[in-house]
């Protein structure tokens, strides 16, 4: 079936007040685009960009959520239903950086995707192997084991999600798998997914790691590859309008 490209642009721990002023600015002004387009600033910026950006096309999301529902004494934690009032529409989850910097296991994944479901956002659920996994020939068995634990925990829900495949090896490095080996991934995710839900052909998978304006429109050209999940290009206005056109 045909899927709408998504474009996701991860700002990580960059930003400032400032920042985001102008940059979301620069966006609004170059858009709208072909592909629908969000962006996951710092949570503390979350507030500036629903503001900038609620009568816009331009959509907004977090860059993680607690795994645990409703409130309570958990410091530093922020809830689904927080990020749902500042109008999020996408949180992402499982990105390599939560689960090699914060131990996060493919079960706590799994339990932020099931609660940000719940609360109406549409998680965005990483998965990627790292240089020794690959050169070990485990890449397949990597990411089916991380998805696997998010079908385990959603059911037929897994449709509602979006996928992003990032390879480790690849995020912030300038490396980045060629259109072929990302789309071999990719179909393989596909397989996994229509295994698992009847509406699986619905779910975008997203290609993270290093995609520049050079390289976008040749790897979103690949059947399985429904657009990309963006992270230092996204903080350059012009070079992530010229993504989110390939």
């Amino acid at each position: 079936m045909q899927r709408k490209k998504l474009v996701v642009g991860n700002w990580k721990m960059n930003g400032s007040k400032a920042l985001v002023q102008s940059l979301v600015q620069e966006l609004l002004a170059l858009g709208p685009w072909p592909s629908d387009v969000a962006i996951c600033p710092p949570a503390i910026y979350l507030g500036q960009c629903e503001q900038m950006l609620a009568q816009s096309d331009l959509a907004w999301g977090a860059q993680d959520v607690s795994a645990r529902e409703g409130s309570g004494a958990f410091t530093g934690e922020l809830s689904a239903n927080m990020l749902k009032e500042f109008g999020c529409r996408y949180v992402i989850v499982g990105h390599s950086e939560r689960r090699s910097y914060h131990g996060e296991s493919d079960q706590l994944v799994a339990a932020k995707a099931l609660v940000a479901l719940a609360q109406g956002l549409v998680p965005i659920v990483c998965v990627g192997e790292t240089r020794a996994e690959r050169e070990a020939g485990q890449t397949q068995a990597v990411v089916e084991r991380q998805l696997g634990a998010v079908i385990d925990a959603l059911g037929q829900r897994i449709s509602e999600v979006v996928v992003a495949y990032e390879p480790v090896w690849a995020i912030g490095t300038g490396l980045t798998a060629s259109p072929e080996e990302a789309q071999a991934v990719h179909a393989e995710l596909r397989s996994q997914l229509q295994a698992a839900s009847v509406a699986a052909g619905q779910v975008r998978i997203l290609y993270g790691g290093s995609v520049k304006a050079e390289n976008a429109t040749e790897l979103f050209a690949q059947a399985d590859i429904d657009g990309g999940l963006i992270g230092g290009a996204a903080l350059k206005a012009k070079d992530f309008d010229a993504i989110c056109r390939a």
